[in-house]
């Protein structure tokens, strides 16, 4: 009996074409699913059969009380080296290995200044116009990036390259992190702030790039937000609790803030009377930042190596230490 691989969240239905899997499917019967589950007893029902499951980044919550439900399963896959919606240590326990991939760095950060600019030049406005044929020819007056601040929390790989596009957009770029220092901020050609508050006074444009944990849950809340200059715009394309939607919709809803970028929310799929969903100042993308042909050749890539090296009881890219 060949053992049996569910591929989750396939909502573009191209998991099986952006990799070989011909040298595992003599051993494997893969299944791929394109919609997303929540409730915890369903998602039970529809994977309780598989031994090796595939999951896309943090979509799916594999918990305890989930992977104890699931006893065939034996290698859990996510794509990226990293998913903080899997209990490692309870997988551990369990006998699950789990296993990431690589992926390309830039995705999201190319999406984030895509949000950008289609904010500062009103694009979908403008595009939605010009689809309708509508009267007046053009409805806005954009702004240009040249001369403006931008101000990055968060300075891994992600911020430092969007701290490069606000260089080559001729903007001034000032950076904040935990562990920044003035040093290291010269050393990357833009300015210091000491902190999150300083970084969001200065700036007319904040980008979040930071790694969602305790501390930084909730960073970007009603204080910090009431810090940001009037008509200032917030990205966000990290994680969506960094900040609190209930204080960003105020700020958005009463025109204090001239914008905001978001491609991550606190629940996805993002509900359909959700806020984000009305307000003409938002514009918003169903968590795409990794979302590229290029990104999914390498995720769905790695993931054939991940379940042929297990099967041959050499696993690789191993996240989870087994006792």
């Amino acid at each position: 009996m060949p053992l049996r691989c569910a591929i989750l969240d396939d909502y573009q239905r191209v998991a099986l074409s952006m990799a070989n899997w011909s040298s595992i499917e003599a051993k494997v019967e893969i299944d791929c699913f394109n919609d997303r589950v929540a409730d915890t007893d369903a998602l039970i029902a529809r994977l309780a059969d598989y031994e090796i499951i595939v999951a896309m980044r943090e979509r799916t919550v594999f918990d305890a009380e989930c992977l104890g439900r699931l006893p065939k399963l034996k290698l859990l896959i996510t794509t990226g080296m990293a998913n903080a919606s899997i209990d490692m240590a309870a997988a551990a326990r369990l006998g699950i290995t789990v296993a990431g991939t690589g992926g390309f760095v830039g995705s999201a950060a190319e999406l984030t200044w895509a949000l950008l600019m289609a904010i500062v030049r009103h694009i979908p406005t403008e595009v939605a116009n010009f689809r309708a044929a509508k009267d007046p020819w053009q409805l806005s007056v954009g702004r240009d990036l040249r001369g403006l601040t931008l101000g990055v929390a968060g300075l891994g790989k992600l911020g430092r390259q969007v701290a490069a596009y606000g260089h080559a957009f001729g903007m001034n770029v000032i950076g904040w992190s935990r562990s920044n220092t003035p040093e290291k901020s010269a050393e990357l050609g833009i300015g210091y702030a000491a902190t999150v508050d300083e970084l969001l006074r200065a700036a007319d444009i904040v980008s979040l790039h930071l790694t969602l944990n305790a501390e930084t849950k909730g960073i970007i809340g009603n204080h910090e937000l009431g810090l940001m200059k009037p008509g200032a715009i917030l990205l966000n394309t990290s994680r969506g609790p960094l900040v609190d939607e209930q204080s960003l919709i105020a700020a958005l809803g009463s025109g204090r803030l001239g914008g905001a970028g978001l491609d991550v929310f606190d629940e996805e799929p993002l509900p359909a009377n959700h806020a984000f969903r009305r307000l003409a100042n938002v514009v918003a993308t169903p968590h795409l930042g990794y979302v590229t042909e290029e990104t999914y050749r390498i995720f769905y890539g790695d993931a054939v190596e991940d379940i042929a090296a297990w099967i041959d009881g050499k696993p690789v890219r191993v996240l989870n230490a087994q006792n």
